[in-house]
């Protein structure tokens, strides 16, 4: 899997497309062989972004010829990808090459159908687009990237360098690849998944019969609220609060309970100096170890490394609890 090449049709993102380049393109004498080999396959006079033009590269049927591609992020992922990236990508996988996809780039490999029966990701933004598109997708919002063998897929952005590691990572083994990861001053692996990047409001909002009960809700979430207690305050029975919960916020009131408790503590672990059992009581999940086991399973990582991931002061200390 030596020979790397990108392709590319107008107006990509030149971020997504740089990531690549750095990896694959720079030659690196840490490695214990030789490098990859980078070429760049694309439509005449393609654009990057709003600023370049490519230029002196080889055309997209060529992208059969190497044992790696990778497809950056498409210009709009609502639109049908170009026909010419789609076919010349599927012929490469036809011919034997692993395909990679950065970010949107994923609607290529899902149009020319090499995701179908797959595990798969993207943006965590676009992620519901693509599973609408293209049903035959298990599509996984919650990872950074997912190898599937032959063929890879990441989710926005910054994911694309961890799953270009991970490939030297395979290719060269973890040595190189930490190496490689030191020269980008990134970390050769990132705790947890995607979920912890996605934007998170603490209210559904909106106007329907249950707004003043969520914000009521919201404003205890240190207390040990229960369906009776949520039911009561709304003038419902429970199973009549539980049919209402599940036509506005499509969840049960306990899961939709927990959900925003754990938002709270993301707020908290941003922004606050106070340890993980204050924290916990703070947001109603009681210990330390409690908020630890649901914001694992919620977030994909742990409130410590979320902590030292998102804090908003670099003065606050690493959390701490009693336990």
């Amino acid at each position: 899997m030596r020979t790397v090449a990108l392709g590319i049709t107008d107006n990509m993102s030149l971020f997504e497309l740089s990531i690549p380049c750095a990896i694959f393109g720079s030659p690196r004498p840490e490695a214990a062989t030789s490098w990859y080999d980078l070429t760049v396959s694309s439509t005449p006079g393609a654009r990057v972004g709003a600023w370049f033009r490519v230029d002196g590269t080889r055309g997209l049927t060529e992208l059969a010829a190497a044992s790696t591609v990778v497809v950056p992020a498409c210009d709009d992922a609502v639109e049908a990808p170009p026909p010419e990236l789609v076919q010349a990508v599927r012929t490469a996988h036809e011919r034997g090459a692993r395909v990679a996809s950065i970010c949107t780039g994923a609607f290529v490999l899902a149009a020319a159908g090499l995701l179908d029966g797959r595990r798969a990701t993207t943006h965590w933004s676009y992620a519901e687009t693509l599973a609408q598109q293209y049903p035959g997708i298990e599509v996984d919002a919650d990872v950074l990237y997912v190898d599937d063998g032959d063929v890879l897929t990441s989710a926005g952005q910054a994911a694309g360098i961890d799953l270009c590691l991970h490939m030297v990572r395979t290719d060269y083994g973890a040595a190189t690849a930490n190496s490689a990861a030191r020269r980008l001053v990134v970390p050769p692996h990132r705790d947890g998944g995607q979920a912890q990047f996605v934007a998170a409001p603490m209210s559904t909002g909106g106007d329907h019969s249950l707004n003043g009960l969520l914000d009521w809700a919201i404003e205890r979430l240190h207390q040990p609220l229960t369906v009776a207690d949520l039911a009561r305050e709304a003038g419902l029975s429970p199973r009549q609060l539980s049919r209402h919960f599940l036509a506005v916020t499509g969840t049960s009131p306990l899961q939709w309970l927990l959900t925003q408790r754990i938002r709270r503590a993301q707020e908290l672990l941003e922004t606050v100096h106070d340890n993980l059992d204050d924290i916990a009581a703070q947001v109603g999940l009681g210990t330390a170890a409690t908020l630890r086991r649901h914001f694992n399973r919620r977030i994909g990582t742990s409130p410590d490394a979320y902590r030292r991931t998102f804090r908003s002061d670099p003065g606050i200390p690493e959390a701490r609890s009693a336990d």
